[in-house]
């Protein structure tokens, strides 16, 4: 069986695979040890495959906790100029993260036509790729997590209670107005990229990560797929094999 491996800056989601089928799934942050449900499973598994993110250190961590329920070492794939007719814009590759070349290779081969990518985790990345699977760059925003924290660390005044919501009208005390404010911003930043694939002529727009849900309430028009970095990752780990 093979363990696929999503580690962003806050959460951990991975999926273990026997062949093509889903055998367990789970999600959680590195310090709750989001990876308990391996343990009856462990000697099953001959294959672990990452994508991440993380800081050096943390991806040491990961190896760590994960070494707890696998006996094999992780490997670890990263960003690269080009696979298999999709390219990327960046001309040092190795300075895009990780999840954001996965996901596009996830979208690139369910697709194969033009598209752009949100991925809203700790931060919402915006990624264009055009029919001919030229890379056309793409956006990095601070994520809700990480704006709602610099609000509460940066402006020492403003006090605010943890409230989601998916309104963007003017609010009326200082809860509904950050809450509404992010929303708003959310909305505006939706306009923007349905403008930009209106101009590049992109014609699918896929979303993934934890706040997916929002960027969709707030008018994203657009498929969401949960796993999309697990799905490009799981791709080109088997094209790697096959070609060893």
């Amino acid at each position: 069986m093979r363990l696929l491996i999503d580690a962003g800056n806050t959460r951990v989601k991975w999926v273990l695979l026997d062949g093509d089928a889903r055998v367990l799934d789970g999600v959680g942050e590195l310090q709750d040890d989001p990876f308990s449900a391996l343990s009856t499973m462990a000697g099953a598994i001959s294959r672990v495959v990452v994508s991440t993110v993380a800081s050096e250190n943390k991806r040491c961590d990961l190896a760590d906790v994960l070494a707890r329920y696998v006996a094999v070492k992780p490997v670890f794939y990263w960003s690269e100029t080009r696979r298999a007719g999709l390219s990327n814009a960046y001309a040092d590759p190795g300075k895009m993260g990780a999840d954001r070349w996965h996901g596009m290779y996830g979208a690139w081969t369910l697709l194969g036509d033009s598209f752009a990518v949100i991925d809203a985790g700790s931060a919402i990345t915006v990624d264009y790729v055009d029919a001919d699977g030229d890379h056309l760059g793409g956006y990095i925003l601070p994520g809700r997590r990480m704006m709602l924290r610099s609000l509460r660390n940066d402006a020492a005044r403003i006090g605010f209670d943890d409230h989601k919501s998916d309104a963007g009208d003017p609010g009326s005390s200082t809860t509904e107005c950050v809450h509404h404010g992010l929303f708003w911003l959310w909305q505006s930043m939706v306009a923007r990229v349905h403008e930009d694939c209106r101009i590049q002529g992109i014609k699918n727009v896929l979303v993934t990560g934890g706040d997916a849900s929002g960027l969709l309430a707030a008018g994203l028009n657009a498929d969401e797929i949960p796993d999309l970095v697990i799905k490009g990752l799981a791709t080109i780990d088997a094209e790697e094999q096959a070609r060893s």
